[in-house]
């Protein structure tokens, strides 16, 4: 077929002679497998053509390079490629279908008399490929009836060429994004009692004379979405015989016996090899029906686990966007089993008393925790990553279900859900409002704080003496204490905050000149609670009642993750105080036996300082100062950029002067108005946010920290401006414009032209 004659739709049984850049890998196996013999479901492509007429109608083409083109797409964190895919799925769905394209679908509906329920699946060029599978990272939409819900489910599939996993997947194989396209296949649901996969080889171990068959009872779907656990066997692939049966799913009190018979695994056992000498490659075969039956749904090559490679990060990008079953279970594990798990070591750990302890007891503490914060930064990364999913679903849930203007509109939902940061940031904001009332104790902390500058490990505590007796001191010093350990057990750059108080004294204090913003505290509060049940309701109406429990669970789920995504980072960071405080108390013992040179040790340090501990006669451990960290490429001498583009993250504008945070000592440099400029929003430093005039970080994402809670408080933010806190300098006067995404350095336009000399004047 010459490519001038492929039109925007075409039956399956005419798509072989079509090329593959116009239907896709999926459609052109499909079509061949039918020219060969098999028994596929009836269907037809929308052709890639199709997907460039939209894209040009819609100028959606304008709209991925804007939304790809604010820094280079190597340089996106992969929440900034999230951002981005939700930007541009919302684009797709609000866009309308061109008229000739909808018309041609439909009559292609019409004469292949497919009324539903229908399958809409992905069938992109290049997919379905032996060196380029994609399986599970385009979408397909199962179920649709109705010329409406067609047309919405191939615009689903087109913009699931521009799903956050399916950008970095191509990233990671060198191919650029913006050249992708996307054929959609419209094809029959077949039902049937057994549905399921084989394989040609195992891929585990390809060179075994062995093959692999899965089988569920009902769609393929629930096995290929992983919602439930199939029978699976191992075949000889030279004779068929049996080599091994293991029992999937069964419900309680069901059918022990295998879901297939000798007759079913014949039939796919001659299915494979059949597809193995059509095509000359071992398939991966998706399949419906038993025996005569059989139905192939899909073939592709098997593809074989390779050898490891540290920097591919393509597995690890699907573990990002876990299906619902995988939500539910790491919700399971990680609200019953792991949260409560890392705060009793957290507290465990405080309780222990390590700078009483001896050498080889104390050798031993900084040893186990040092252990404790590897093991809980890899179940960071296992689980608490993956589950923050559970806030990006309802993301896209919400707009497929609402179709709001704004692609944000579903953080509504998630607001005062009781995160430990926001009960440390009321509890700083109490600190504060006991200071504001006491003026003698105002001007004791602030005279403490100036004398504790530069003081390694101050201390401020009724013992210490430093308020005397002024007004408030002795409530306030209880509150102190008690937010000390209770919220400042935590890291910054590798200072524990704990052993600063300093710092969180100076916060205090400008929290203090801040006039009474307690006092609209409750009257917010309803207001967020009015949203969430608006929004809630919203959702509830759109997806109507067959569907009711599906939103409440996908919403219950993104509350829960929504919540611990920060307090993980929280009680994390406690584990990681704990063993800088072993390691101090360790460097302290050391220094004091004259065996420890230098500043004190760190995180880094711990395992030279056990082995110190552990063998007195070793030399003297010697710390090298810290060197200041390789600083991204900052603007040249004398030079000042006029404006940085990054990500419009929080609405509105601001002015004022910089002020970088980089290192623990800035936090308690930061005053009220300034521009807080950092590379990102950590839990521990959100207490600065209400003060700051802006806020722009070298880290993008609507759903970091930063952003939330800019928008939260109607703070201006742009993130995404890479190597912001390197080329702003402190007391620069900067203006952020979080509508468009952009920071003017210098005077704001306004104030330019108001300084400018009149046309005709002196």
């Amino acid at each position: 077929m010459a490519a001038r004659r492929v039109g925007v739709v075409i039956p399956l049984e005419q798509a072989a002679d079509a090329p593959e850049r116009f239907i896709g890998g999926k459609a052109a196996r499909l079509a061949a497998l039918g020219r060969a013999g098999f028994r596929v479901p009836r269907g037809f492509c929308v052709t890639a053509a199709a997907y460039e007429r939209f894209l040009a109608e819609a100028a959606l083409a304008d709209r991925i390079a804007m939304e790809l083109g604010r820094k280079p797409f190597e340089a996106l964190r992969w929440e900034e490629v999230w951002d981005a895919a939700l930007r541009i799925r919302t684009a797709f769905l609000a866009a309308p279908v061109p008229r000739a394209i909808a018309q041609a679908v439909r009559r292609m509906l019409r004469r292949l008399r497919l009324e539903g329920p229908l399958a809409v699946r992905s069938s992109a060029p290049g997919e379905d490929s032996a060196t380029r599978a994609f399986a599970g990272l385009h979408e397909s939409v199962v179920g649709v009836a109705g010329d409406a819900a067609v047309m919405d489910a191939i615009r689903v599939v087109w913009a699931s060429l521009w799903s956050d996993a399916a950008m970095l997947y191509r990233q990671e194989l060198g191919l650029d994004p913006r050249r992708s396209r996307m054929a959609v296949v419209v094809q029959e649901v077949v039902s049937e009692d057994r549905s399921g996969v084989a394989f040609g080889r195992d891929p585990r171990v390809p060179a075994e004379d062995c093959e692999v068959i899965e089988a569920v009872a009902g769609l393929c779907a629930d096995l290929v979405d992983g919602a439930v656990d199939p029978d699976r066997w191992r075949l000889r692939r030279s004779s068929g015989e049996i080599v091994e049966w293991r029992a999937g799913d069964r419900p309680e009190g069901g059918d022990p016996a295998p879901l297939l018979g000798a007759p079913d695994l014949a039939a796919l056992h001659g299915a494979i090899g059949r597809v193995e000498r059509a095509f000359g490659w071992p398939p991966d075969l998706e399949w419906t029906g038993r025996a005569d039956r059989l139905t192939v749904l899909q073939a592709r090559p098997v593809t074989t686990a390779a050898a490891a490679d540290p920097g591919d990060k393509r597995a690890w990008y699907l573990t990002l966007r876990p299906g619902p079953r995988r939500l539910r279970e790491l919700r399971r594990r990680v609200t019953e089993e792991l949260i409560p798990q890392l705060e009793e070591e957290g507290a465990r750990l405080a309780e222990e008393p390590v700078e009483t302890l001896d050498e080889k007891s104390l050798a031993d503490a900084v040893e186990a925790r040092r252990e404790a914060v590897v093991r809980w930064r890899q179940i960071y990364e296992e689980s608490f990553i993956p589950f923050a999913h559970g806030v990006r679903r309802l993301g896209q849930y919400y707009n497929d279900a609402v179709r709001p203007r704004d692609p944000y509109e579903f953080v509504g939902l998630l607001r005062d859900q009781g995160m430990l940061a926001f009960k440390r940031n009321r509890a700083l904001a109490d600190l504060a409002a006991v200071v504001r009332r006491h003026a003698p104790l105002q001007e004791a902390l602030r005279a403490w704080a100036e004398g504790a500058a530069g003081s390694p490990r101050p201390r401020l505590d009724a013992r210490s003496g430093a308020l005397g007796t002024a007004e408030g001191a002795a409530p306030f010093l209880d509150r102190f204490q008690a937010v000390l350990a209770g919220f400042m057990d935590t890291t910054y750059r590798g200072e524990r905050l704990a052993e600063r108080p300093d710092l969180v004294v100076r916060s205090v204090l400008e929290l203090a000149s801040v006039p009474e913003p307690a006092a609209k505290e409750g009257v917010a509060a309803d207001a967020d609670s009015d949203l969430a049940r608006a929004l809630e309701e919203r959702l509830m109406a759109a997806v109507g009642e067959a569907r009711r429990g599906e939103a409440q669970e996908v919403l219950d789920v993104a509350r829960v993750s929504w919540r611990l995504r920060d307090d993980d980072n929280v009680l994390l960071g406690r584990v990681e105080s704990q063993l800088l405080r072993a390691v101090h108390a360790a460097g302290d013992r050391l220094r004091a036996a004259g065996r420890l040179r230098g500043p004190a040790p760190g995180e880094a340090q711990a395992p030279q300082v056990v082995e110190a501990l552990r063998d007195p006669s070793r030399p003297p451990l010697v710390v090298a100062s810290a060197s200041a960290p390789a600083a991204e490429p900052a603007r040249p001498v004398g030079t000042s950029p006029r404006q940085l583009v990054g990500q419009p993250a929080s609405p509105g504008m601001a002015s004022g002067r910089v002020r970088r945070i980089r290192e623990a000592e800035d936090l308690g440099r930061f005053q009220r108005g300034e521009v807080l400029v950092c590379d990102a929003i950590q839990p521990t430093m959100t207490h600065l946010v209400p003060l700051a005039a802006a806020v722009v970080e070298r880290r993008g994402g609507m759903l970091i920290h930063g952003a939330i809670i800019a928008r939260e408080l109607g703070i201006p933010c742009v993130n995404g401006v890479a190597n912001a806190a390197e080329i702003l300098e402190d007391g620069e006067l900067v203006s952020v414009d979080g509508h468009l995404g952009i920071v003017t350095v210098g005077a704001p336009e306004f104030d330019l032209e108001r300084q400018a000399p009149r046309p005709g004047g002196d």
